[in-house]
């Protein structure tokens, strides 16, 4: 199964764009497009913590999974991203609730909760685990195109563009197809499942090749983040 990033990436040396180096072409609709034509789209899933489950509750688990793994005709890739949690909106939420708390008491508080919290943001690295679910859809690409078949579409370019526009909606049904399979099998297991959006999906790639300047930076402008060929 395709991947969303390229091989070419471990070739360090080179001094080409960084987009040369992406096998994603653009993301649209809440779907991201590789450049060979295959379409993707990207489930975030709650974590549950199997180990506080009663023995009767873990072997359910573990059925209801091997019977969802069954079920499935296509492959999937499960994606587990770990970053290092960062806890400036949460010092900011705690600094501004310790200005507006009229009680002394309360007040001297919650200055001591935050110092705490941020000398153990210092001294010890909080995580933050995200999993995901990839779920992939390779149309049916019809590349030997006949001479008059392109010339047609020299011809009338709107046409075209409807054409392409038609088969882009009938693959992402297929593919919304094959979520919404997914969402309902993990469901029995107590998992929540949520299809990601346009700007989340763009904001999921920008953090897995850009760690660092993610957690400074906020995405919000939908239409300015789609990524077009």
């Amino acid at each position: 199964m395709e991947a969303l990033y390229s091989k070419k990436l471990d070739n360090k040396k080179t001094t080409a764009p960084t987009q040369d180096f992406l096998d994603v072409a653009e993301i649209k609709e809440d779907v991201i497009v590789l450049k060979s034509g295959t379409l993707r789209a990207v489930l975030a899933v709650n974590a549950i913590n199997f180990d506080l489950k009663s023995s009767d509750e873990q072997e359910a688990i573990i059925t209801q999974y091997q019977n969802f793994l069954n079920s499935i005709d296509f492959p999937i890739q499960i994606l587990i991203s770990s970053r290092k949690l960062n806890m400036k909106k949460y010092m900011d939420f705690l600094t501004g609730k310790e200005k507006g708390q009229s009680n002394e008491l309360l007040r001297m508080q919650l200055a001591e909760y935050r110092s705490f919290m941020e000398q153990l943001s210092v001294v010890s690295n909080v995580m933050e685990k995200k999993f995901y679910i990839i779920v992939p859809f390779s149309p049916i690409e019809n590349e030997n195109k006949g001479f008059f078949s392109n010339l047609t579409s020299l011809m009338n370019p709107q046409k075209n563009i409807l054409e392409k526009r038609e088969n882009f909606e009938t693959y992402k049904n297929q593919l919304y197809q094959r979520v919404d399979h997914i969402i309902v099998a993990l469901s029995g297991i107590g998992l929540r499942l949520v299809p990601l959006k346009t700007e989340e999906l763009v904001e999921l790639i920008f953090d897995s090749y850009n760690p660092e300047t993610f957690n400074n930076s906020e995405l919000k402008d939908t239409n300015q983040l789609e990524l077009a060929k």
